[in-house]
């Protein structure tokens, strides 16, 4: 099946590991120019060694940090200078951060500009090209409603469900689609390493709460990523999609 991604320019942020690299991956092989970023350079350039070997395009290799206040519209500024437009962002940079009554006002800040700000940043730095050209596509991975203890990064992915959802509305028409995934128990470093780093913890939650009966790999996500960046996706804007083998009950 031809998603119509050949040569799109996609940039994948948070690539060096993870949902971020099976998405760069996936993107590759569809034959889109990647745009690879993270902090971690030498995972960046293995991965744009893996794509090398699978016969695609090397991806633009970017090292920065997206919390820094410039870093957004820095970054954009390479993509565009490099490529002249963005047709696909993904963000996918950020991560968990378990806080408390207790936690102070840089840790709230530093989790609010990591989930939520930096990401609104570079989706406004992108927006004007896609406009431009009438074709575009935001995808951002999110998290889930139900947080079992106070995290900031579901807080500022519920206002990265609320932005995208109003952005949506507003630059549909010009043929610009906006959604969101939320993974579930998708096997990467937060996942195996501080979440459930043992074999029996993972079993456990499993038996508890994923009635597929496995954790899911980073390409069960940047499949769909890969299908909402397509032109098959053009009538799918503003929503929210569950990728968790059935884990959420929440409608």
């Amino acid at each position: 099946m031809d998603l119509g991604l050949q040569g799109k320019v996609a940039l994948v942020t948070g690539a060096s590991a993870g949902i971020g690299r099976g998405t760069a991956k996936a993107l590759a092989r569809e034959g889109a120019t990647t745009v690879v970023v993270a902090r971690r350079k030498e995972l960046l350039e293995s991965l744009s060694r893996e794509i090398e070997e699978t016969g695609a395009a090397a991806p633009m290799v970017i090292c920065t940090d997206l919390t820094q206040p410039d870093a957004p519209a820095g970054l954009a500024g390479r993509v565009l200078d490099a490529f002249g437009r963005v047709d696909i962002l993904v963000n996918n940079a950020g991560g968990s951060r378990p806080l408390t009554i207790s936690s102070t006002e840089e840790e709230w800040d530093e989790a609010i500009t990591l989930n939520l700000t930096s990401l609104r940043r570079l989706g406004h730095a992108v927006l004007p090209s896609m406009l431009q050209q009438r074709w575009g596509r935001i995808i951002n991975i999110t998290g889930s409603f139900e947080p079992p203890t106070v995290n900031g990064a579901n807080i500022a992915k519920a206002g990265v469900h609320a932005w995208a959802k109003g952005l949506s509305r507003e630059v549909a028409a010009q043929c610009v689609t906006v959604n969101c995934i939320m993974p579930g128990r998708i096997h990467s470093e937060q996942i195996d390493e501080r979440m459930y780093p043992t074999e029996e913890a993972r079993e456990a939650f499993i038996r508890a709460s994923v009635p597929a009966g496995y954790f899911g790999e980073p390409e069960d996500v940047a499949n769909v990523v890969t299908f909402l960046a397509s032109e098959r996706a053009r009538y799918v804007t503003g929503q929210r999609l569950y990728v968790d083998g059935g884990m959420h009950r929440a409608l």
